[in-house]
């Protein structure tokens, strides 16, 4: 609202002295008095008073709380609360399918960088919109939790598809790193940072197109050349300025993306170690090993990403993604087709329905949904953090004042668009270095590809010095 109230004024703008007569209202002294009292007039028993709440501004706008949706299944629980399919029994969209992501107030509040990442979150969903970034339909609050309702994007994780084929052929990651491509450069157009890109924060909706999700490590508000040292994100795909602390900006996102494209054409990221200390110490000083059987457009494209000195990684200036759709990888692509979603999926979900669960582990989908009870309530003062969640996406309310209308669809998939869950697991657990950390056990567990040093070429890379004690 107070975007509506913010009207610039400035001395000399000019008047338009055609204006329609109706529009004039005309000031006569003798019906004017100069020397009325305003705390008169308030204690005047002719004035109604009325006290402000959520029931009385903007009165006629839909009201949404947990009591519109029913629990439909359980996708994914973490740390801070659940993530659940549900299904809205109100309103003009009743019957609708989306996630719901329900975090803990008092979980969150302990910790300032958890809540300020929790509302960074909450804003940017508000804020951007993209065919490759998901979709925040309604945001709400109890006393003691938050709320986002997003989009389900029914045919799950990025991270599935690759543990399930072990590696992709260069054309299917290419299909999938251009639409990546076009989500991150819009968010980098808007001052964003998103600072965790990996397979579990890739989902695909119902045609399988590529939903960027998870955006609580995001940071906000970044101009060219400016610079942050939070210390986040998953280990394997951190650049090696954000774990060194010496400042990073945008160009942390094109580290990650060459990380993502060496996990999807080798079947593992390309610095990992048994620990934690070993892969940083990798990641700080190892060497690049690219398998011989990777063309050499694909080649030049990783080197470039994974470039340790930011200045010359590609991407890091300032025609950001332009830089990387311009590399000869990217040849046979028409980045038109690409964010028009003409291109196709290279996998298309096996789906029965639009709130198929299948592609979700059973683990969770087959437990008893249940929005737990909130143990304590936070005090008025705490609760005030949280003032503004509320949000309405702008599609829900032009549906609302719009009249009724029939949509053909244009295939019979079209039903199964924008449905997909917006969250994974790995989304709601604490945000702290070591909960997104997965060590080379873990890929050696779900990955069954693994190319031996045998077929490797080695790349040198510069040396960085650590600036902190592992």
């Amino acid at each position: 609202m107070a975007g509506i109230f913010d009207i610039e004024l400035h001395d000399g703008d000019s008047i338009n002295q055609d204006e329609s007569d109706d529009d004039i209202i005309e000031n006569r002294e003798d019906e004017y008095s100069h020397t009325t009292n305003v705390n008169t007039a308030l204690e005047s028993d002719n004035l109604e008073r009325v006290q402000l709440s959520e029931q009385n501004v903007n009165e006629g706008r839909e009201k949404t709380g947990p009591q519109d949706f029913e629990l439909c299944k359980i996708l994914g629980e973490g740390g801070y609360g659940k993530v659940f399919q549900v299904k809205k029994v109100t309103g003009k969209d009743k019957g609708s399918i989306f996630a719901m992501k329900v975090l803990r107030k008092a979980s969150i509040i302990r910790n300032q960088k958890d809540t300020a990442h929790t509302k960074a979150e909450r804003n940017i969903l508000e804020a951007v919109k993209h065919p490759f970034i998901v979709n925040l339909m309604y945001a709400f609050q109890t006393g003691g939790k938050l709320y986002l309702i997003l989009e389900y994007l029914c045919g799950g994780e990025l991270f599935t598809y690759l543990d399930r084929e072990g590696i992709f052929l260069e054309d299917t990651a290419c299909f999938y790193l251009s639409e990546i491509i076009l989500a991150l450069q819009h968010l980098h157009n808007q001052g964003i940072i998103y600072r965790d890109l990996k397979p579990e924060n890739i989902l695909l909706d119902g045609e399988g197109h590529v939903k960027l999700t998870d955006f609580g490590l995001c940071k906000e508000h970044i101009e060219e050349g400016a610079v942050t040292h939070t210390f986040c994100g998953t280990i394997e795909y951190m650049a090696p300025e954000i774990l060194t602390r010496s400042g990073h900006g945008k160009a942390v996102d094109w580290w990650s993306l060459g990380a993502l494209m060496f996990d999807m054409l080798t079947g593992m990221p390309p610095f990992t170690g048994d620990d934690r200390r070993k892969t940083i110490e990798k990641i700080l000083r190892g060497k690049l090993s690219l398998p011989l059987y990777l063309t050499s457009d694909a080649k030049d494209l990783i080197r470039k990403l994974l470039k340790r000195q930011v200045l010359q990684r590609l991407g890091s200036g300032p025609e950001d993604a332009e830089q990387i759709m311009n590399h000869n990888f990217f040849k046979h692509i028409n980045w038109q087709d690409v964010i028009s979603r003409k291109l196709e999926p290279p996998f298309k979900p096996s789906l029965k329905s639009a709130d198929d669960t299948s592609q979700f582990d059973e683990q969770f989908t087959a437990t008893v949904p249940v929005d737990s009870p909130v143990e304590s309530t936070l005090s008025e003062s705490a609760n005030m953090i949280f003032q503004g969640f509320t949000y309405v996406a702008p599609s829900v309310l032009e549906e609302m004042c719009a009249q009724p209308r029939v949509v053909n669809a244009r295939s019979p998939h079209k039903g199964l668009l924008n449905t997909g869950f917006s969250g994974s697991l790995r989304s709601l657990s604490s945000r702290s270095p070591d909960a997104h950390l997965r060590t080379a056990s873990h890929f050696h567990q779900h990955r069954h590809h693994v190319v031996g040093s045998n077929n490797m070429e080695d790349t040198e890379m510069a040396d960085i010095d650590p600036l902190f004690d592992f």
